[in-house]
């Protein structure tokens, strides 16, 4: 669910959180899984990216399509290649309590499409992407509801 598509009506954009653009309903791969599961994954949904998490959804990592670019750039078999071989350790993160403006300097200050939103505790409870955030600037500017 894309919690940001329940934000209607004029309220003052700087006021919104993580929480209310992420989207929950995210699909997570474990370290295990192979490189050609989270390409499948990626093509179909049309995601740039996917979570690593291990079995109590704690956040490990994040593999991106660049990520297995680079892998069949060096001739690797993505059926026999691990994500937990090519995750980035340590993604950029956000809580559910960060500002949107925060949002907006962390997706711009590393180039990011997506970022991970994790508790206290690490644990991945959505993502929230640029057209989240831009659709919940245009639905929290505009009296009526942008689809």
């Amino acid at each position: 669910m894309r919690r940001v598509d329940y934000i209607v009506g004029t309220r003052e954009f700087s006021s919104f959180l993580a929480e209310q653009f992420m989207q929950n309903a995210v699909y997570a791969n474990h370290p295990e899984d192979s490189a050609e599961t989270l390409a499948q994954t990626m093509t179909e949904e049309g995601f740039g990216s996917v979570p690593i998490v291990d079995h109590d959804q704690h956040l490990l990592g994040i593999v991106s399509e660049f990520d297995l670019l680079h892998a069949i750039r060096e001739k690797k078999s993505l059926s026999g290649v691990p994500a937990g071989d090519l995750m980035t350790s340590s993604p950029v993160t956000v809580r559910p309590e960060t500002p949107a403006m925060d949002i907006i300097d962390r997706l711009e200050g590393k180039h990011l499409i997506r970022m991970p939103v994790v508790n206290d505790e690490g644990k991945l409870l959505g993502v929230v992407a640029r057209r989240d955030v831009l659709l919940g600037y245009l639905n929290a500017t505009r009296p009526t509801k942008v689809f």
